[in-house]
């Protein structure tokens, strides 16, 4: 039976385009619903086709580091947390994760993240001008294990080509997974891009400013695999 994600597009419309999320709904705690009404007008910023001021918005410049997918913002809040003299943009598509950093945006009185809640392919190439990124961080994206749902992957070649792009000479990619073959799907499309440099012999050990999020050290426990990748964009 075709489910409406595998439906064909129609007969004479364009083809859509393969995304790597689902919208689901879900609830929302009334913290996050207070941290969005509160919070969202100054840290949430409106999608837009045209290149992010990221000096005008953080009010000052520094780093940026964009994080693709930050779920409950957890690990976001922790390294923003731990990194001040970095600014982070945390891109994510589900509104209850948008609240959850929001509140812990507030809770730790951080001032140097900002949101935007909308695709990330279409926010990496129209908010994000080319050779500005300090780092991008891709941490454990759904691994869409169902062979016939792999083209959905967030990593494939077009993707990285893009992020490769908009990362600044010396710039990094850390993506992180805890799916073995999705792991060598990333190691395998990161190394075939020209830009990009492997700074490890293969996978490499998990940098101490990335913090365990609760589903990883519950995995690691159960003795699942964790694997992290980190590419350096190559000197221009």
């Amino acid at each position: 039976m075709t489910t409406p994600d595998d439906a064909p597009p129609p007969r004479n419309g364009p083809p859509r385009a393969v995304r790597s999320f689902v919208l689901r709904g879900g609830r929302i705690g009334s913290g996050q619903q207070r941290a969005l009404a509160e919070l969202g007008p100054r840290f949430v910023l409106p999608y837009t086709a045209a290149p992010l001021d990221a000096a005008a918005v953080f009010g000052r410049r520094a780093p940026l580091v964009v994080e693709i997918g930050f779920g409950m913002g957890d690990a976001t809040a922790q390294i923003a947390a731990a990194m001040p003299d970095h600014d982070f943009l945390g891109i994510e598509v589900h509104v209850a994760g948008v609240g959850a950093l929001l509140k812990r945006i507030g809770e730790r009185g951080l001032t140097n993240v900002r949101i935007v809640q909308h695709d990330a392919v279409e926010v990496l190439r129209t908010m994000i001008a080319p050779g500005t990124l300090a780092g991008v961080h891709v941490f454990f994206p759904d691994p869409w294990p169902k062979k016939r749902h792999h083209k959905r992957r967030l990593i494939q070649p077009p993707f990285v080509a893009l992020l490769a792009e908009r990362l600044a000479p010396g710039g990094y990619l850390h993506c992180a997974t805890d799916w073995q073959p999705y792991a060598e799907q990333m190691l395998e499309v990161l190394a075939a891009e020209p830009r990009l440099v492997n700074t490890a012999d293969g996978y490499a050990p998990r940098p101490a400013w990335r913090p365990l999020t609760k589903f990883e050290a519950r995995g690691l426990k159960l003795g699942h695999g964790v694997w992290d990748l980190v590419f350096r964009r190559r000197a221009d």
